[in-house]
């Protein structure tokens, strides 16, 4: 899908002269919260919005007061009216107000649950067309009743992943598939560390779909069995609410001379972990809830920085992660088969290399990020013209 071109027009009834392009749609944007850390891939696509002229009006239903910023995120600080705390009448009363006066073509839900609700029903008052964006969970954060509902009337619903496009094919609407990118530049092919221990590195909030849990099970299995001729260390980065249980488990284990626990980190240092370790380990399961993740950031990170990845094969993770190509895929969950991919990973270092260079190959020419977010803004420009 594309936009007009420079010196052409494709709406009815305008007839554009040399060098006169029809200025590109204005579009609102409702998100969830924000400055979220995790949520790069939203910094990614709103900023390259606001860049290519797009970007009408940014709104968020709540504020994130961690202080910690993405880089990026300050050029869309002043720009971000945070919506007052409220059901969905109330935040979108809000929208409405706001865009009373502003010229933009329609109202965009970044997630598919209380954005899209409030950009639908703001829409609808301001007699505008909508649309959202589904990611993981946010999408079955909403009945399939009213998933079918919005997914209808919508003019447009992106996807960034075969995971959640499959649940909004299941309504019947066919959605638009937008891969999400990585920054190849920020995150370049980094030669691999010297010295004997081989360092692992996960990445992610420290809850329960991350499966990191499974991780410090499968490690502890290598660690007793002596399954590996090079001695290893595990860097996890990230913080949330499991953090006490993975401390608990990583000294139940013995593991504490080999696993880090770092904290947050944001994309200003996390390239030199990247950097720093011969391996990426993505664990990921579906947790009780039924949430798990769609695609990782971690997953498309490690591989530009030419790091093979082992990575459970669950949502949409196969979808970079080809097993023997670029990674290892096991089942989610599976301590044991995890264990075995792992040692077997640490011990080859020529196998590693070439894994390492494959998945730089494939973000290069599958997930580069200036490519897929003027996918996202053509789509965008598209649907809302």
């Amino acid at each position: 899908m594309s936009v007009s071109a420079p010196g052409t027009s494709t709406r009815p009834g305008i007839s554009a002269g040399p060098d006169v392009a029809d200025p590109p749609a204005q579009v609102a944007v409702v998100l969830s919260g924000w400055p979220r850390i995790s949520e790069v891939f939203a910094l990614n696509e709103v900023l390259a919005l606001k860049r290519a002229g797009m970007l009408g009006a940014l709104f968020a239903t709540k504020r994130q007061r961690d202080g910690i910023r993405q880089p990026g995120a300050s050029e869309l600080e002043p720009l971000v009216t945070f919506l007052p705390d409220g059901d969905v009448a109330s935040q979108s009363d809000a929208v409405v107000r706001a865009l009373r006066h502003v010229p933009v073509a329609g109202l965009h839900g970044y997630f598919a649950h209380q954005p899209t609700a409030v950009a639908a029903h703001a829409a609808q008052r301001l007699g505008l067309p909508y649309g959202f964006s589904a990611h993981a969970l946010d999408v079955r954060k909403v009945g399939r009743a009213e998933l079918r509902a919005r997914a209808r009337s919508a003019a447009v619903v992106v996807c960034c992943n075969a995971d959640a496009a499959a649940e909004v094919a299941a309504t019947g609407r066919q959605p638009t598939l937008v891969r999400h990118g990585v920054e190849l530049s920020r995150f370049p092919a980094a030669p691999v560390p010297p010295g004997e221990v081989v360092t692992l590195l996960a990445v992610g909030r420290l809850v329960e779909k991350k499966g990191f849990p499974v991780l410090l099970d499968a490690l502890a299995m290598v660690a007793a069995a002596g399954g590996t001729q090079r001695p290893f260390r595990l860097q996890i980065v990230g913080e949330g609410p499991w953090h006490g249980q993975l401390e608990a488990l990583i000294a139940s284990h013995g593991l504490a001379d080999q696993v880090t626990l770092l904290g947050r980190r944001t994309h200003e240092t996390l390239p030199a972990l990247y950097a720093g370790s011969h391996l990426v380990v993505a664990p990921c399961i579906v947790d009780e809830s039924g949430d798990r993740d769609g695609l990782p950031n971690v997953v498309l990170e490690a591989m530009s920085s030419a790091r093979p990845v082992v990575a459970s094969d669950v949502a949409a993770i196969s979808t970079a992660v080809r097993h023997g190509v670029n990674g290892l895929l096991v089942p989610p969950g599976d301590a044991q088969a995890l264990a075995a991919a792992l040692a077997e990973l640490i011990d080859d270092e020529a196998r590693r290399a070439l894994m390492g260079r494959n998945g730089r190959e494939s973000v290069e020419s599958e997930f580069d990020l200036g490519a897929r977010t003027s996918e996202f803004c053509d789509t965008l420009a598209l649907a809302y013209a």
